[in-house]
């Protein structure tokens, strides 16, 4: 009899955690955001270098470098070809407008005191580890790194970076820079902490990115994230057998929570892992744990990774 009891109980659960999840994204819906978005890289592509002056004054912070450089960029036959595939891509930016006031409406709920930045689109030379930009008021946005994951211009990049460089990603990675301003950093060294950290991330994302799908929310492909939910309990058996959890070996990190092409437990089946599985789960032990808790998300960020382990009672998925 318990385990028919269970299943209702958790259809019960189910049933309510949803009502309450509708009636959460009414409220978010009826809150109102603007979001200003500036094209420079298109300003740019048409300017001529007489029109530098009124470029500098409009975008002061852009422009630490003399007329000279910008007027070099201006001729550079590269630069030209690069400008032209942005502009082809990015004819318009009305699709990535509407899921950015979608996700600011989702923080300005959760984060009511949040101001919400200026938006401006820039090319970087395709410089991808600071593709997002987040300074103060200001949210820059390198369209150059969301071409399309086979795009001619990212031959020379590896794979497990480039299948992100597409524009199905860029209001994720938006998302991913104000969570790793928003979630205080790990307390401690420990293997533990750190994947409990990325975890939150990730929570938050799924507040803040109700509609995303999760392999875009973690930066994996739908291949990647069907793999980690299959081998989810095998994963979490072998940080045990291993004894990661407790564990400040700084060579983890590199192994199971950074980019990498794939994570490495030193077995066969690494070749075909995703890399930053100790992320994903910590995203499972967060989620969990808040599965059994009245915590908002607010009071999540400081709760100990120690504390949300032990509350968690998590049991990876078989």
């Amino acid at each position: 009899m318990r385990k028919p009891i269970f299943i209702i109980l958790s259809i019960i659960s189910l049933f309510f955690g949803c009502k309450e999840e509708n009636k959460t994204e009414k409220e978010i819906e009826k809150i109102n955001v603007e979001v200003t978005i500036s094209r420079f890289d298109r300003e740019f592509a048409s300017a001529s270098p007489d029109d530098l002056p009124k470029l500098r004054k409009e975008y002061p912070y852009l422009f630490p470098a003399p007329d000279s450089v910008w007027v070099k960029k201006m001729q550079d036959t590269l630069q030209i070809e690069l400008m032209h595939e942005v502009g082809e891509k990015f004819q318009n930016f009305e699709k990535e407008k509407i899921q950015l006031e979608e996700f600011y409406k989702h923080v300005k709920y959760y984060f009511p005191k949040y101001k919400i930045p200026h938006v401006v689109t820039v090319t970087n030379d395709v410089d991808y580890n600071n593709r997002i930009i987040l300074a103060d008021s200001l949210l820059l946005i390198g369209l150059d790194n969301y071409l399309g994951a086979e795009h001619k211009f990212y031959g020379g990049i590896q794979k497990y970076i480039s299948q992100g460089m597409d524009r199905n990603y860029l209001v994720s990675d938006v998302a991913s820079t104000f969570a790793n301003k928003a979630v205080p950093g790990p307390r401690d060294r420990t293997f533990l902490a750190q994947v409990i950290y990325y975890g939150k991330e990730l929570y938050l994302k799924d507040k803040l990115l109700p509609n995303a799908a999760d392999a875009i929310k973690i930066g994996y492909t739908e291949d990647e994230f069907n793999w980690a939910i299959a081998n989810e309990e095998p994963i979490w058996r072998n940080f045990i057998e291993q004894e990661y959890l407790y564990s400040t070996d700084n060579t983890l990190a590199k192994r199971f929570l950074e980019p990498a092409p794939f994570s490495k437990f030193g077995l066969e089946l690494d070749a075909e892992s995703p890399g930053r599985l100790g992320r994903y789960i910590g995203w499972q032990i967060v989620n969990s744990f808040m599965q059994n808790t009245k915590l908002s998300l607010v009071q999540l960020m400081t709760v100990s990774a120690e504390e949300i382990f032990k509350k968690s009672n998590y049991k990876p998925k078989k």
